[in-house]
């Protein structure tokens, strides 16, 4: 590692190489080092403040003259548990922020990297191996403020609302009181307001024994964003009930409700309310539902072109049954809409039967499932086909009774769609028998099944290209390309994605087309596997191969496909 009198030396040759190299102008360098000389600070820091040049391009030279791996800190993702070790004012004054732990060290991004004094009050905060990195301080300041400012946010204002009651013993006056104050409004305003401007789908409030844990989904991952004390939990679970419309006094027993918000730009978000009582308290889960934005199309959801054109000709026929399988979560509504969507006009009486209602169709007539007064899926679906339907979206096929409903009404002159928890496509058939339906019904009534999974794009202005190694292409079932390993993307992070690498998701499909054949191989009560095996040789694509086919085309990363289907290897 360098001295600082050769880092010096070697620094102040840094103008000279820039304009050897062609970065850097001359009059450009007698601008910087004016302002320099007027204000102080590193010539790096004053170039890239100035526009002369990227934090990219200047990377090399500062870690050449440095010694010390220089990092964008304005680009990583950082580390929230290793901030909330270091006071805000040690940071700000040391100029040296914590933002990952890697193989037991700590990285930690410095405007001096040679600072001893501050890599050894370092290693006694965390207690482990210090790695400093060199970071522009303009850089610095800006990643401080951004990861200091919303903790310090919720931090005051729960010093602000300062309840100290324990929840199983509150009065319900006092908790309707508290959960109206401008402090506890503002906070639980702050945890959904943080999930929308994240781009969440969810949000969850987890009592835990010490505190409570607040947690984000962003494109179906779970991320801790903070905690908060045990002792806000009534007040804030009081607050979301009278939004949602639920009994307050009511805490032993699950309720579900919700409300609709607004975020700062005027678009309008409906949430829905889980209320789940834990050991610690009442867990509360938040699914956010952009209203506006909520309809996608067919060509947005990650259909191939030829998957597209073939879905489209199951949609327009007049009569026949489409299921659309996948796990939970897996965006087969979002399908099921899509499609009707697509085929909506005024010369058809569409209708669905749906558990619940999350998305409002125009000129859709549509029915929610309701338990307590016996709307369920079955009966519901009894009174559609009474209402002279042409289409009819069931939400979920889930016991015999509701399927043969379904089937009856596609083999009585009805386009039906709905959806079914299984696996990949095929097993939607095996589904269907285990339930109790016969062969002759299901073969008769099918015209189409798709599978799919939601996968996480990869964020297309910081994701790096690299050669897949050979090991790996065989690991994932990746096919070589001329006798060598593809080119392929991984995730870096960036402000765009959050430092995560990641942005949105899109569905990878496969879809079954009931053929002769199959339809054969199901009245002959043939395994899954087995119509899978034929379905691939009459031309089905799986979507396992259909996510393979994305990461070529560099929009989604191998992990992420490893990640989704390693279960079914």
């Amino acid at each position: 590692m360098m001295t600082r009198k050769e880092q010096r030396v070697s620094l102040g040759r840094l103008g000279e190489r820039l304009i050897r190299d062609g970065l850097l102008a001359e009059e450009q360098l007698r601008q910087a080092l004016e302002r320099q000389q007027q204000f102080g600070g590193s010539l790096g820091d004053i170039l890239v403040s100035m526009g002369f040049l990227a934090s990219s391009d200047i990377k090399p030279y500062l870690e050449q003259g440095t010694g010390f791996p220089f990092v964008d800190i304005s680009e990583e993702e950082i580390d929230r548990d290793l901030v909330a070790a270091v006071p805000k004012d040690t940071v700000l004054s040391r100029m040296a922020l914590p933002f990952r732990e890697v193989s037991g060290r700590i990285l930690v991004a410095m405007a001096d990297p040679l600072d001893i004094a501050t890599i050894d009050e370092y290693r006694a905060i965390f207690n482990k191996p210090i790695e400093p990195c060199l970071a522009l301080g303009a850089d610095l300041n800006e990643s401080i403020r951004r990861s200091y400012d919303a903790r310090e946010k919720v931090r005051n204002l729960i010093h602000e609302i300062g309840f100290t009651n324990e929840a199983e013993n509150e009065p319900i006056d006092d908790l309707i009181d508290q959960s109206n104050e401008a402090p506890i409004v503002k906070l639980v305003n702050s945890l959904v307001g943080g999930a929308i401007a994240a781009g969440a789908s969810d949000i969850h409030l987890e009592p835990q024994e010490g505190n409570v844990r607040v947690r984000y989904r962003i494109d179906g991952v779970m991320y801790e964003q903070m905690t908060l004390p045990n002792n806000h939990l009534a007040a804030c679970v009081s607050r979301l009930k009278i939004m949602s419309g639920l009994d307050i006094a009511e805490r032993r027993r699950p309720q579900d409700g919700r409300f609709s918000t607004r975020d700062d730009s005027g678009r309008e978000y409906d949430i829905r309310m889980s209320l789940m009582p834990t050991v610690y308290g009442e867990k509360a889960c938040m699914r956010l539902l952009e209203k506006a934005n909520s309809m996608a199309s067919l060509e947005r959801i990650g259909f191939f072109p030829e998957q597209r054109a073939m879905f489209q000709r199951f949609i327009r026929r007049p009569h026949g049954l489409i299921l659309v399988t996948g796990p939970t979560g897996s965006g087969k509504s979002t399908t099921l809409y899509a499609g009707l969507q697509a085929i909506n006009d005024a010369t058809k009486n569409i209708n669905t039967i749906e558990d619940p209602v999350e998305y409002r169709l125009p000129g859709i007539n549509q029915m929610q499932v309701n338990q307590k007064i016996g709307v369920t899926f079955a009966a519901g679906l009894r009174t559609l086909v009474r209402q002279d339907p042409d289409v009819i979206l069931v939400g979920e096929i889930r016991d015999k009774d509701t399927a043969e409903t379904a089937i009856q009404a596609a083999l009585t002159g009805h386009l039906v769609l709905s959806t079914l928890h299984t696996n990949d496509a095929p097993g939607a058939v095996v589904r269907l028998q285990n339930m109790g339906v016969e062969p002759f019904l299901i073969s008769s009534a099918i015209v189409g099944v798709v599978g799919q999974r939601l996968v996480r794009n990869l964020c297309p202005y910081c994701r790096q290209e690299y050669q897949l190694s050979m090991a790996m292409a065989l690991t994932a079932g990746i096919p070589m390309v001329e006798g060598k390993p593809p080119t392929v993307a991984r995730p870096v992070g960036c402000k765009r994605c959050g430092g995560r690498g990641m942005k949105g998701r899109s569905a990878v499909m496969e879809i079954l087309p009931i053929t002769d054949k199959i339809r054969d191989m199901v009245l002959q009560g043939c395994t899954g596997q087995e119509i899978t095996i034929q379905a691939i040789s009459e031309g089905m694509k799986t979507m396992k191969e259909c996510a393979i086919l994305r990461a070529l085309e560099l929009q989604i990363s191998i992990e992420e496909i490893l990640r989704v289907f390693a279960q079914e290897e």
